[in-house]
């Protein structure tokens, strides 16, 4: 499967080892393709040098490393296709859809929260945890 990582989840698992950042070592180690564009991989980067420690930055450098990134996509019909996504968070689902993903995972509740479970053009909108249980269901 080919998942979209948005800026949120780039910047939780090169900040830290948790549930993001597990998630992340799932989905490679079970060969899905991990896809950014670089409007993405450069939001996390800005992030995580006001808010993180160098060795976040170095993790994310080398996940990025491990990854398709892309150059940033652009779609000209951005403002009519989504008009219920705010226009800074537009980007990241039209890139999504450009490359060809099949999920998008985000942890932007705010915004896509509303998205989560749909699907546009083919690329489904999850947060974390549901693709993580849709991916890896527990075993009883």
């Amino acid at each position: 499967m080919r998942i979209f990582l948005d800026a949120n989840n780039l910047f939780s698992a090169a900040r830290s080892a948790g549930a993001v950042r597990q998630l992340v070592q799932a989905l490679q180690a079970g060969g899905h393709s991990l896809v950014a564009d670089a409007y993405v991989a450069e939001e996390a980067r800005r992030n995580l040098a006001s808010k993180a420690q160098a060795d976040a930055l170095e993790f994310l450098q080398a996940l990025l490393a491990q990854m398709e990134v892309s150059p940033v996509q652009h779609l000209s019909n951005a403002s009519t296709t989504l008009p219920w996504l705010p226009e800074k968070d537009r980007p990241v689902l039209l890139a999504a859809i450009a490359l060809r993903c099949s999920a998008l995972v985000t942890g932007d509740r705010t915004h896509f929260g509303p998205a989560y479970g749909q699907s546009w053009d083919g690329v489904t909108v999850y947060s974390p945890a549901q693709l993580a249980l849709a991916l890896f269901p527990a075993k009883d």
